[in-house]
């Protein structure tokens, strides 16, 4: 069983070192780093690269630089967009931010420019010289942690980390205090205890949330050990102390220790097949699909979504500027806010309008849904007077799909939208791969793809728990920050959604383990066997990402870091969710 330790054990700060060969080889992934071809005989093992560090900076645009005249939506367009039928209004006063014309950039002088930093300028320079202990927790985040906006800089190993221990930790800053001690308990020849300063100042419950965290990582290396009695009275340990409705750190706890406790079920064969069926029948993908409360809630309140569907919009209007006919081909259709506001930008477009919007929603279920939000789309865009087509291509699983179902006119500009739709198919590669090849022989002008930007698909169980703990860490700590504690749609938020993900991400194996989420860089090598290469982002849709997060309350949590041209949007730091916009290569 790999250990646990090198989670934090070891520096990831160096680039070079990250991706070198030793590293590749020891991790199986060499062939992916190097981008030669990628072989997905299977779904397991794919994501077992380390990915990039993060270091994440705020672009630190200042929306008042632009005047009104500049945006893309207008205040009369922005009303226009409240008359959408059937789309809660409150979610779309959420979305009325403006955004920066296509060619912007051309105007921008440069101290109007994003500030990027490069990634060999990471805060995780600085070895560090903490021993592996007996499991490999922490192994992608470093041996040092930055907290953005000069909160508590954890930057060092030495007596110097908790110069400002006032201001509340985040809570992957508690996780990150954790694994440090756990790792210092775990072994027997640690000279030096770099976090014992820091803890002693912390809070009380910053303290009881740090000592939650450790036994939870306890418990998580004895279930790989399959030491299940040990594990079994940590976990009651873990159960009895953390709640569902208390501090993130404690709500996070209690839903790993339940996935935990799963696993550890049916590792000893304790679990039933009645709740076996039970756990596999909600798709939580499906049941975001129509509008409701909750997705709305996650529109209005959480940045994430809204920075996407600007940006998304932005590339698309950067590369079919001087097209006539636009022809957008949704893998992952919702409840269309994204193409509203596609429609509105593209209505004030300085080349004139359009001649034509197509929009082909592709599906495997709930034909009705989709026909809905066609039937919403339409309206919207007589309002807006442009001439709009709505097609649905509906298949019974994507191994159905191919280039005659679309109705393809030469005149038009395709782009292809896949928003969280390929990560659903990285359990069954045989369709991923189909589905790729139809795209290559329709060819889009682009295809802008938004995924995960998290390796849950890792073959070891620990660097699997490792990575799929930090990544709900900071969502948690989103919806602390930008949501009530007893915010009905948080609740359901953390128990239906986020719950089930961690639930099957840890608990699951094998064909039941459904959510398998890779990194861009991954992508990037299995995107490159199709003749994809990744094109540019505008400074635009830079800069209207900076403007989007920053109406949110929350949103100068929300961070940015640019990896090659791709565009990761995280919180305090930490990589969420990524946006890259690829083309096809000629065949000559």
């Amino acid at each position: 069983m790999d250990d646990l330790c090198s989670f934090i054990g070891f520096n990831i700060g160096d680039a070079d070192d990250e991706h070198s060969s030793s590293n590749d080889d020891y991790l199986g992934t060499k062939e992916l780093n190097e981008g030669k071809e990628v072989q997905f005989s299977g779904a397991e093992g794919w994501g077992d690269s380390g990915g990039t560090s993060s270091l994440c900076s705020n672009f630190g645009f200042n929306p008042d630089d632009i005047s009104e005249e500049g945006y893309l939506l207008s205040p009369h367009q922005q009303k226009d967009l409240q008359q959408m039928p059937d789309i809660d209004y409150e979610t779309l006063d959420n979305l009325q931010f403006d955004m920066v014309p296509p060619l912007l950039q051309d105007n921008m002088n440069s101290d109007q420019l994003p500030s990027m930093v490069p990634v060999s300028e990471s805060i995780n320079d600085k070895p560090c010289s903490l021993p592996l202990a007996s499991l490999e927790l922490l192994n992608n985040y470093g041996c040092g942690f930055k907290r953005l906006n000069g909160e508590r800089n954890f930057q060092t190993v030495d007596d110097s980390v908790a110069t400002d221990v006032e201001r509340k930790l985040s809570t992957e800053d508690i996780i990150r205090i954790a694994g440090k001690r756990f790792i210092q308990s775990s072994s027997e020849s640690v000279d030096f205890h770099p976090y014992d300063s820091c803890f002693s100042r912390l809070s009380h419950e910053e303290k009881e949330d740090v000592e939650l965290a450790e036994s939870l990582l306890a418990s998580a290396e004895k279930i790989a050990y399959q030491q299940f009695e040990r594990a079994s009275t940590l976990l009651n340990h873990c159960e009895s102390l953390s709640s569902k409705t208390g501090t993130a750190v404690k709500r996070v706890v209690a839903y790993f220790s339940d996935a935990l406790r799963e696993r550890l079920h049916r590792e000893t064969g304790r679990i039933s097949a009645k709740v076996l069926s039970q756990r596999q029948s909600f798709d939580p993908d499906q049941a975001m699909k129509s509008p409701n409360p909750t997705s709305l809630a996650c529109h209005a309140k959480l940045p994430f979504c809204q920075v996407s569907f600007f940006c998304e919009v932005q590339a698309i209007i950067d590369n079919s500027m001087d097209a006539k006919k636009i022809h957008i081909i949704d893998f992952a259709i919702k409840d269309g806010v994204n193409w509203s506001i596609l429609m509105q930008a593209l209505e004030s477009r300085h080349n004139g309008p359009v001649e034509l919007l197509k929009i082909t929603a592709v599906g495997t279920t709930s034909k009705h849904l989709l026909e809905d939000v066609g039937k919403r789309l339409m309206n919207f865009a007589q309002t807006m007077n442009i001439p709009f087509s709505f097609k649905i291509v509906m298949v019974s699983n994507m191994l159905d799909l191919n280039k005659d179902l679309f109705e393809i006119d030469p005149e038009e500009t395709i782009v292809v939208s896949s928003h969280f739709r390929l990560k659903r198919m990285l359990s069954q590669p045989d369709h991923l791969e189909s589905v790729m090849k139809v795209i290559q022989n329709i060819k889009p002008a682009v295809m802008v793809v938004t995924e995960v930007e998290a390796n849950h698909n890792a073959t070891s169980f620990v660097n699997r728990f490792t990575e799929t703990l930090f990544y709900f860490s900071a969502y948690f700590d989103c919806l602390d920050t930008c949501m009530k504690k007893d915010d009905a749609n948080r609740m359901i938020l953390e128990s239906v959604y986020f719950g089930h993900g961690i639930r099957n991400i840890v608990a699951m194996e094998g064909d039941e383990r459904k959510i398998r989420n890779v990194k861009i860089d991954v992508w990037r090598a299995f995107f490159e066997r199709f003749g994809m290469v990744e094109k540019e982002l505008s400074m635009s849709s830079l800069y209207q990402a900076e403007l989007v997060a920053k109406r949110f309350a929350c949103g100068s949590s929300c961070t940015f870091e640019m990896n090659g041209n791709c565009l990761l949007i995280g919180w305090k730091g930490t990589p969420l969710h990524s946006l890259s916009v690829w083309e096809f290569l000629d065949d000559d």
